[in-house]
């Protein structure tokens, strides 16, 4: 498995600290023990666009979480979708975070989730982590889940998945 990254390829990675261990909570509470708490998408010339709670940023890569696992080698993607999801992600940058889209994906887990609330996460004026790599694929006609969820409905927990079913 190749795991130098291409430019387009998102990372799973732990986040450290009580911050980590409320996500990682808050992840088994709906059974969702992966062992990652964030994404982010690579823009190349060591640059990373993830969704921070001030709002998503662009960041060099040494200054994102240390990395677990990249989805290089997992999904075949040309040279113009690779370019397609640099643009994507960037055009993200600003983008408010929403703690809401977290209790949304657990009330959904549980089947208790009001249709506003999931109207609220499909919509894509606020992303969290997972939310933005999702949806930077889905805006270049990439559709990573094909199991009839709504968009936004992807945790970091989701991704990890993901790539180990691939």
């Amino acid at each position: 498995m190749v795991t130098t990254p291409q430019v387009g390829d998102f990372a799973l990675t732990r986040i450290e600290g009580i911050t980590g261990r409320f996500v990682a909570a808050g992840q088994a509470l709906v059974g969702d023990a992966a062992p990652v708490q964030h994404a982010f998408v690579y823009v190349g010339n060591g640059m990373v666009v993830q969704a921070m709670p001030g709002g998503a940023e662009m960041i060099p890569i040494e200054e994102a979480s240390p990395v677990v696992q990249w989805s290089t080698g997992h999904f075949d993607l040309s040279e113009e979708q690779r370019d397609a999801v640099v643009v994507e992600a960037v055009a993200l940058v600003g983008t408010p975070y929403s703690f809401l889209d977290y209790a949304s994906i657990a009330l959904a887990h549980y089947r208790i989730r009001p249709a506003w609330v999931r109207d609220y996460v499909a919509s894509t004026g606020h992303l969290m982590c997972s939310q933005l790599v999702d949806e930077v694929y889905l805006r270049v006609g990439l559709h990573l889940f094909d199991d009839g969820r709504i968009p936004g409905d992807v945790s970091p927990g989701d991704l990890w998945k993901l790539l180990r079913s691939r």
